[in-house]
């Protein structure tokens, strides 16, 4: 049997749980400073067809800042973009977030407005719009993006519709 002095026992248990104190503080600390770090994500934008969808966070904004013209061209020839393919007999549906909803959209096809402005989550659009030369269309591949804001536009996503039959 070991003899202690006599209080020795109790003042390690204060020591163990002061250390388990510090490494708890730092830990919280640590998560704190590592989220604080990350940036918070945009809304996202999904097109589904059929049983397919594809989602995706904005390709040039999305943080509520107007976007100058220019920053809007360059992003339409964005060329790593997601793809679905379109049966032209399909419905094509396009869904966003609320909070990208509350500042309303717009459906854009190869840069130009397909549909008005949208203060609705979600929009149905028939696959033969997309193919259709009097759309605009041109080929078996269409530019469709979201444009977020009704007068000045702060986010863009933008999604490519292969012709699929």
């Amino acid at each position: 049997m070991t003899t202690l002095p006599r209080g020795t026992a109790a003042r390690s248990d204060r020591a163990v749980r002061r250390r388990r104190a510090v490494v708890v503080a730092g830990a919280a600390f640590a998560g704190l400073l590592v989220l604080s770090a990350c940036d918070k994500p945009t809304a996202m934008s999904t097109i589904t067809v059929g049983s397919d969808s594809v989602a995706s966070e904005a390709t040039c904004g999305g943080e509520g800042k107007a976007l100058k013209a220019s920053d809007l061209t360059s992003c339409l020839k964005n060329k790593d973009i997601k793809e679905i393919s379109v049966d032209p007999d399909e419905t094509v549906r396009f869904g966003v977030d609320p909070d990208l909803a509350d500042k309303g959209w717009t459906i854009l096809m190869n840069g130009q407005p397909l549909t008005d402005s949208s203060t609705k989550t979600y929009r149905t659009i028939p696959g033969s719009v997309f193919f259709n030369a009097q759309y605009g269309a041109q080929g078996n591949s269409t530019l469709v993006s979201v444009k977020q804001g009704e007068n000045e536009a702060t986010g863009l996503w933008s999604f490519r519709l292969k012709k699929d039959a």
